[in-house]
């Protein structure tokens, strides 16, 4: 064990052990609480108090559980009635009483601060991690808006015209800006476990809005773009705004890896008691090793790495809190095809 440990651990709380029992033996034995501590500890930090802190912070920092905190104290006591036994040696009432509340007393400060250390390193991984997706947030939406401020210069200035390239790309930065707010909040809805707005819709008016606003992205990215016929007595009852969210994801993925003039499709149908809503393009194929880590946070496969990496994380959370399940299938050699799959309802 590292020195340190060995200096603020069970080596250290015998000789406090031992301390307090010589103590208890003079003729002023409440002075052994100012190095064990009174019964249920005490506002006063006692000796074994200041170490029993320091072993469980070293014990949190090393990766011990909380039970192996408990546990180090309670094979120590094993260890003293043991070795008592062992040797014959009576362990009288007093001298027991006193043993127990030192071992009282080390465990609770033991795992105070074990607690403390695990919890505060629980919240910095997590402002890290907030504050990683902020900035990367940030650093994206930033882009759109210098992108989409030179194309309304240029178009302001007379020197392009409104139905040209820089027009387009104005659209696009436009467009970027509405997916990545959309994404932000049906993520923020999601995360902080705001109640569902779940309510009856139309599948087909559905998959309507879903194609009004892929539309305009496919016909930037020059790809083909279909939508299947649609029953009209289906019905889904679904968060409408966080579906059409996830959706909008699924095609925006689908937009930005599909080959070049190749076809991107959404099709909606039933399959038994579910819903099912496919979106299959044309990227050539899926590595094992990429259908497994698409939907992690932060990844991104593919030449183009623009965007957070986020999309699909936040597009199987929004399927979920929707009690549906997204799922992805490889087609070798051609594309992939993402499924969200909801439990089936009907129009009344």
């Amino acid at each position: 064990m590292p020195d340190l440990e060995l200096d603020h651990g069970i080596p250290r709380f015998l000789d406090q052990l031992i301390k307090t029992l010589q103590v208890e033996r003079t003729s002023e034995p409440s002075q052994s609480l100012r190095i064990s501590g009174p019964s249920g500890g005490g506002p006063a930090a006692s000796e074994i108090a200041v170490t029993a802190a320091l072993h469980g912070r070293e014990l949190s920092q090393q990766g011990f559980t909380v039970d192996q905190v408990v546990h180090d104290y309670g094979d120590l006591c094993q260890a003293i009635t043991g070795l008592a036994a062992e040797h014959g040696v009576p362990i009288d009432i007093d001298e027991f009483r006193t043993l127990n509340r030192c071992l009282d007393n080390g465990i609770a400060d033991a795992v105070t601060e074990y607690v403390f250390q695990r919890d505060s390193l629980r919240e910095n991984r997590s402002v890290k991690a907030f504050n990683e997706r902020l900035g990367f947030l940030a650093h994206e939406l930033r882009n759109l808006i210098h992108t989409a401020s030179l194309a309304v210069m240029a178009i302001k200035a007379g020197n392009v015209g409104a139905s040209g390239a820089t027009a387009a790309m104005l659209d696009r930065s436009l467009i970027g800006m509405r997916n990545l707010v959309d994404r932000s909040l049906a993520d923020v809805r999601v995360t902080a476990g705001m109640p569902s707005r779940a309510q009856l819709i139309s599948l087909a008016d559905f998959v309507a809005d879903a194609k009004i606003s892929a539309s305009l992205e496919a016909q930037m990215r020059d790809c083909k773009f279909t939508v299947g016929d649609v029953d009209l007595e289906l019905a889904l009852d679904v968060d409408r705004e966080i579906l059409l969210s996830a959706i909008g994801n699924l095609l925006q993925n689908a937009f930005k890896f599909t080959q070049p003039r190749t076809e991107v499709s959404l099709n909606a149908y039933a399959a038994a008691d579910r819903i099912r809503i496919d979106v299959e393009d044309h990227c050539g194929g899926l590595s094992a090793e990429a259908a497994e880590e698409m939907f992690l946070p932060f990844r991104q496969s593919g030449e183009d790495r623009s965007g957070l990496g986020l999309g699909l994380a936040i597009c199987r959370r929004s399927v979920e809190a929707n009690n549906g399940v997204l799922r992805v299938r490889n087609i070798p050699h051609s594309g992939c095809v993402f499924t969200i799959d909801l439990p089936r309802h009907l129009l009344t």
